[in-house]
């Protein structure tokens, strides 16, 4: 197993045959030159102790260092060792309202972007969990599987928009449903974090709700935004509002905060309903109740440990660059007497 760290360095490799041109034409004009001056055989017995391949042999040197540098450069990874890792930890599932009324800004920057920054947070807080999301609106969407490699959850969550599902509304329904088949072990603690506004537009949620708690399923809901509530602005390409979302009397729409419905889903499964208004307050609740939880080892993952490689090409190149050194472009006495080139 390898890696490059750094492939774009390879194009420096085209180097090579554009030296090897020019050393060629070096050559050619230099023995152009020597017949210009006279005999070739005449300027050969006038320089005898110039050797006509050691300067071959340099440049053929010189272009391997080259070459080893430039693959320091690339720095070659390779896995060399292979570990079996056993975490302890719970499963967790985030479900991330992205319906159109998550759009409002009656909590800023938004409901959405709060939303993410709530659930950007708590994966920060936590240490060997898993960790899944979903995203739903009208329907639900699954985002990423169950990993513990929270850098990656924390980018497809920051991608996350109301464009992602097609069919509008907040089928809460779809979500816990969608987000009990993500738990694919028996044994592991399981909990799902749904955060919303509690808009809920589906049907069957008291089935899917019946369904997590014959799985052992825990639910925290986060409420985000305000009872008041706030227009739904609909933004051109450019980020800019254009306009409000009105209804079919050409009302401006004013979604608000929905907090019983969060609170009974909560309830019915032994979890807990939390205000998402202030961050700090919902990561120390979050880790109060994961500390309330058993947890449990439920993986083993191997693991391939990279190293680099680039020192061992530096010191090559380096070993050339020192051979380099003695390889003059005269004869020497005792390679002559081995005819090592076969020059005489």
């Amino acid at each position: 197993m390898y890696e490059l760290e750094n492939p774009k360095y390879l194009y420096l490799l085209l180097l090579i045959p554009f030296l090897v041109v020019v050393f060629l034409l070096q050559l050619y004009w230099k023995r152009k030159k020597q017949r210009e001056f006279g005999d070739l055989e005449l300027v050969k017995q006038l320089t005898p102790t110039k050797s006509i391949l050691k300067p071959i042999l340099k440049f053929v040197v010189v272009s391997l260092a080259l070459i080893a540098l430039i693959i320091a450069l690339v720095n070659p990874k390779i896995g060399t060792k292979m570990e079996t890792v056993k975490r302890q930890g719970i499963d967790i599932v985030f479900a991330l309202d992205i319906s159109k009324s998550m759009l409002a800004e009656d909590i800023a920057p938004s409901r959405l972007d709060k939303s993410k920054q709530l659930i950007s947070q708590i994966i920060n807080s936590l240490g060997n969990d898993r960790i899944g999301i979903v995203g739903y609106a009208g329907s639900a969407y699954p985002v990423l599987p169950m990993t513990t490699d929270y850098s990656i959850a924390k980018m497809y969550l920051n991608n996350m928009n109301t464009n992602m599902v097609s069919s509008q509304g907040t089928a809460l329904n779809d979500a816990i449903r969608l987000a009990t088949t993500y738990f694919d072990a028996v044994d592991t603690s399981k909990l799902i974090v749904l955060v919303s506004d509690g808009e809920d537009h589906g049907d069957g949620a008291i089935e899917a709700i019946q369904t997590a708690k014959d799985k052992g399923i825990k639910i925290i809901t986060i409420g985000v935004g305000t009872e008041n509530g706030g227009p739904i602005p609909m933004k051109d390409d450019y980020g800019r509002v254009s306009e409000y979302k009105k209804d079919s009397n050409g009302e401006v729409v004013i979604t608000k905060l929905n907090p019983s419905i969060l609170e009974n889903i909560a309830d019915d499964t032994n979890g807990g309903y939390i205000s998402g208004t202030t961050t700090k307050e919902v990561v120390e609740q979050i880790k109060n109740a994961l500390d309330n939880i058993e947890k449990t080892e439920f993986e083993t993952q191997q693991i391939a440990e990279y190293q680099t490689q680039y020192q061992w090409f530096i010191g090559i190149a380096f070993f050339l660059l020192f051979v380099d050194i003695f390889f003059l472009e005269r004869k020497t006495a005792w390679l002559k007497k081995l005819n090592l080139f076969n020059e005489r």
